[in-house]
This record gives C-alpha cells, sequence and structure tokens, in this order.
C-alpha cells in the first residue's frame, strides 16, 4: 500500500509550479494518536497532522512537478530538505494547498520551494487561506547519481499504473 498525502492537483504549470490539496478528516487513523485525551491530566484529545507528514504532502507535490518535468523517464528520489519552517498546526476540517515552485532542474536532479496554505472550506475559523509551512526540497535523479549503479525499476511511485500516475489522471493530467 502506498501512503497518499494529496488528494487531487488543481494545477499544473508544466516546468514551473504544481499545486495539490489534502482534506484532512477526523476519519484519518494516525490523527487518533497524535494526540490523544490524556484524562490524568484533564486534556482532551487534540488530532492534529503530523508535521513529518505535511512535509511528505509536499514531497509528493514537488516529486511530482519534478517527475513531470523530465517526462517521467527519471526515477526521482527526495534527496534533502532544504528548509522546513511551520507556523500553526493542521487538523481535522480544514484543507492543506501545497504550492511547489520549480527552481532548478538539470540532469542530476531538482530543487523545489513550497508553501503549504490551511485553508477553512466552512468559512468560520479562518477568513483567507493562512499560510501553514515552508517547505524547500532538493530531489535526485537516482539512477544518474549512482556511480553507474540502476535502481530496481519495482516499486518506483511513477511507475505503471501507481498511485501517483492515478491520481494525476484523475485529476485530469496527461501523463501518457
Amino acid at each position: 500500500m502506498r501512503w497518499m498525502w494529496i488528494d487531487r492537483v488543481t494545477n499544473l504549470v508544466p516546468g514551473e509550479r504544481m499545486v495539490a490539496i489534502k482534506a484532512i478528516s477526523s476519519s484519518e487513523e494516525h490523527l487518533h494518536d497524535h494526540f490523544p485525551a490524556d484524562p490524568d491530566r484533564g486534556l482532551p484529545p487534540l488530532p492534529i497532522m503530523p508535521a513529518s507528514l505535511v512535509m511528505e504532502g509536499m514531497a509528493q507535490t514537488a516529486g511530482v512537478l519534478v517527475g513531470h518535468t523530465g517526462g517521467f523517464a527519471e526515477k526521482v528520489v527526495l534527496a534533502k530538505v532544504n528548509r522546513a519552517e511551520f507556523f500553526m498546526d493542521a487538523t481535522p476540517g480544514f484543507t492543506l494547498r501545497f504550492t511547489a515552485t520549480m527552481d532548478r532542474f538539470d540532469e542530476t536532479g531538482a530543487a523545489t520551494t513550497g508553501v503549504v496554505h490551511i485553508i477553512d472550506t466552512s468559512g468560520a475559523a479562518l477568513a483567507e487561506p493562512t499560510e501553514l509551512a515552508r517547505i524547500d526540497l532538493l530531489f535526485s535523479h537516482i539512477d544518474r547519481n549512482r556511480a553507474g549503479a540502476a535502481f530496481p525499476e519495482n516499486n518506483f511511485v511513477f511507475s505503471g499504473d501507481g498511485t501517483l500516475m492515478t491520481l494525476l489522471r484523475m485529476s485530469g493530467i496527461d501523463v501518457e
């Protein structure tokens, strides 16, 4: 099973920028452990989307942008988190909007700048999208950076009809 931290691609400018969204639902199992109620201290449950999963959503958004830019010919892997700043927490009932911008793309990999906004689709708490995080990432084209060693084709996220490719098709993006 592959874990998806984006639900839909809403905008793609090839080689430049990609925007994806993720609705945070209270039915997501990981939220119940982060953070459960503490009756001994009188604390109610406080479900928060872990920052690591917000970062994964940005990595998937930016990684798809990098893969799409290269026509999905290269095996793209996250090589480094250059920056990860969080300004608030994300909780159920809100939507995350991931915006990844391409800073550099070449034969060895790519660098992206990312901004995550939190959106209140009910209009009750946050009148405007609010900046949740800034996440800048570095990606590697792994086959070009392993001193001639080939990375296996199987279990690669852009291979065949994998989940990310299905997500792109469902979002109306041509991946053929």
